[in-house]
């Protein structure tokens, strides 16, 4: 069945018993059937796979993970900052700002960064409006949590939602958890709302080849290279780093390898339990399933000044709501290059479902991107008849001096380490 979906009819959908908004999209890779694709790799290289049972298909059917919960989350989001910067769309942003910061060559002395931050936003933050980059910065030289604006965090609750839909409402629909917060443990938690994740099905993994024929032809003996101060390298052990006394060897065994040059040897991926280890895969089609709760929605109250009205609770649920299948309609817009090797092409237009009571077909609809924003604009402005508005100006921070230092011990290890380290 087809259907519109106006601001009249999303409100109706949240104030009653509709169960969801679901959008499922068939995907194939941009090189067409059989073309191998890349998922993401976790510990040991290995990808996440299960056996799932899928349509079509008698006896569970291997597949494997393609783009996570979180990171589509991440992608909604980049959406939606992309449409802030441009000027499509206004959503209250929280914002870090380096770009005061002095930049600083390796070598320098001073306190400055190695590499430009510019600025980090609750829409880039891994945790929102609770994570660590804006917990340690500062807003008019108070740490921002000990502010006014700072404290309503940890203020919110499903029976106040308030706080958060004034300062970060991406929070209510992709879920938050104030673990470091004040209250440790025990702080904010909302769950997630929005739901999205792409699986490729049918999944038959492959090997990947490795090689590189040096144009320059140095040879893996032809010399012992020493590590330097900055990081680099030299052949002369009398301008080498010295440990124990005695000249330092670039990386493992001083190789010209260590410092990139000379051939590679070719080869194949390893293999481990029988499978080749991180070599590509192979589907009969990739799937992307995205859910918004209703029912999660429901349980957000929107008290204002202490008091809770119906009218405010529908008004605020339906905005978060519209928001989620505008970010999700914007990412969409934005394509699913996933990663090197990962570019996914829907076999047919998105098209949204509405389900409604068991007995009644699922109403269908599609929906651009413009047409999302101003559904959104329209959710907002309802709220905001309600009294129930967010902030319309973001909130913009200035790191503390314990981060900035951070960052710059940081940026030195990497540095001499010649890569980068990721933190546990």
């Amino acid at each position: 069945m087809e259907i519109e979906l106006t601001y009249e009819c999303l409100r109706e959908s949240v104030q009653n018993s509709e169960a969801a908004l679901r959008c499922r999209t068939r995907l194939q890779p941009a090189g067409g059937e059989g073309d191998k694709v890349f998922p993401p790799t976790y510990a040991g290289a290995a990808y996440a796979t299960e056996k799932r049972r899928i349509e079509g298909y008698a006896e569970p059917v291997e597949c494997v993970l393609l783009d996570s919960v979180q990171s589509q989350a991440n992608r909604i989001e980049e959406a939606l900052q992309d449409a802030v910067d441009e000027g499509r769309l206004e959503l209250p942003v929280i914002e870090v700002d380096f770009s005061e910061v002095a930049i600083l060559e390796p070598g320098d002395d001073g306190p400055g960064l190695y590499e430009p931050i510019g600025r980090v936003t609750s829409l880039q933050a891994p945790h929102r409006a609770a994570d660590a980059i804006l917990r340690d910065s500062e807003l008019d030289g108070q740490p921002f949590r000990q502010t006014e604006i700072g404290k309503k965090i940890g203020l919110a609750n499903l029976r106040n939602a308030t706080p958060l839909f004034e300062i970060c409402p991406t929070a209510l629909l992709l879920g938050l958890w104030d673990s470091t917060g004040p209250k440790g443990g025990l702080g904010t938690k909302f769950q997630r709302a929005l739901v999205s994740e792409i699986i490729g099905v049918d999944a038959c993994y492959g090997t990947k080849s490795e090689s590189r024929i040096d144009p320059l032809g140095i040879r893996k003996d032809a010399a012992e290279l020493y590590e330097t101060s900055d990081g680099g390298w030299c052949l002369d052990p009398a301008a080498a780093v010295k440990e124990k006394s005695k000249p330092k060897r670039k990386g493992k065994d001083g190789k010209p390898s260590e410092a990139n040059h000379g051939n590679i040897v070719p080869s194949l991926s390893k293999i481990r339990d029988g499978v080749p280890v991180a070599g590509g895969a192979t589907i009969a089609y990739a799937q992307q399933i995205t859910v918004l709760s209703l029912p999660a929605l429901r349980r957000l109250q929107f008290p204002l000044d202490g008091r809770v009205s119906a009218a405010a609770n529908v008004a605020g649920r339906t905005v978060v709501a519209a928001l989620g299948v505008c970010g999700a309609v914007l990412a969409a817009q934005r394509g699913l290059d996933l990663r090197s090797r990962c570019l996914l092409w829907p076999q047919a237009p998105l098209r949204w479902e509405l389900l409604s009571a068991p007995s009644e077909a699922p109403g269908e609809f599609t929906l651009s991107g413009d047409e999302a924003i101003e559904l959104l604009s329209q959710a907002v402005a309802a709220a905001a008849q309600c009294g129930l508005t967010w902030q319309s100006q973001g909130l913009v921070l200035k790191p503390a001096d314990k981060l900035l230092e951070l960052v710059r011990k940081s940026q030195q290890l990497a540095i001499v380490s010649g890569a980068s380290e990721g933190g546990e």
